[in-house]
């Protein structure tokens, strides 16, 4: 006589953690990090957490809004101090941008995310804090350096997003060669502005670029009152 199995209890089984938006932001770093952005959906992240996906929209309204949380967490790993600019505000806001990018550079499809996404989390706000601060030691005025934050990071995550595609494209190298061919090949006649300009259009590293736009930049803000400012 086969023996009778002891019945389990509801009781006795392990009861799942309660959702909180932390767990299901953490929960979609972690997919991202292993599957890609792209694998980083309400249905993805309901499957890992083991419940349904309407469950997720009382903590986030939707995949955009859950990529830019995740942008926010990395956010965290953004270098704030400034590195060894030492007090020169300028060296220390490049520091700062730089890192920035560098973080977004490691994660192509996140860069490319990053020029859309709002994110509004606490890494985000200590990001803003710290540009705001550093950029406002110019002398510039308040509006130039409020409306300059934009530019920065608009900048910076323009870049990461070129950037980061090339460096993990296969196709990058040939694309790049035949642009530089396309440029070499022109007709005089027709391109003379081209041709007046060449090499120097294709030239300059990754770094060298990135360090002079940053200096266009920096210095087109403080110098370029904002329309209507008051001071």
């Amino acid at each position: 006589m086969t023996a009778r199995r002891e019945p389990i209890s509801r009781r006795e089984r392990p009861a799942k953690p309660a959702l909180s938006r932390r767990w299901i932001v953490d929960t979609a770093v972690r997919i991202m990090r292993t599957e890609g952005l792209a694998k980083v959906t309400m249905r993805r992240l309901a499957q890992e957490l083991d419940t349904g996906p309407a469950s997720l929209y009382v903590y986030v309204a939707n995949t955009a809004e859950l990529h830019a949380a995740v942008l926010d967490s990395l956010l965290g790993e953004v270098d704030l101090s400034g590195g060894d600019g030492g007090d020169d505000w300028r060296e220390q806001l490049r520091a700062v941008l730089t890192s920035y990018t560098l973080v977004l550079f490691e994660r192509p499809e996140l860069a490319r995310s990053a020029l859309i996404a709002r994110p509004s989390g606490e890494n985000y706000l200590r990001l803003v804090e710290r540009i705001l601060d550093l950029l406002s030691r110019s002398g510039a005025g308040r509006e130039q350096v409020a409306w300059g934050v934009d530019k920065l990071l608009q900048d910076a995550t323009a870049t990461a997003a070129e950037q980061s595609t090339h460096e993990h494209d296969p196709a990058a190298e040939d694309d790049w060669n035949a642009m530089v061919r396309a440029l070499h090949d022109v007709d005089a006649a027709t391109h003379p502005a081209i041709t007046a300009h060449m090499p120097a259009v294709i030239s300059g590293s990754v770094q060298d670029r990135m360090r002079w736009s940053f200096d266009v930049l920096v210095n087109g803000i403080t110098h370029t009152p904002v329309p209507g400012a008051t001071g």
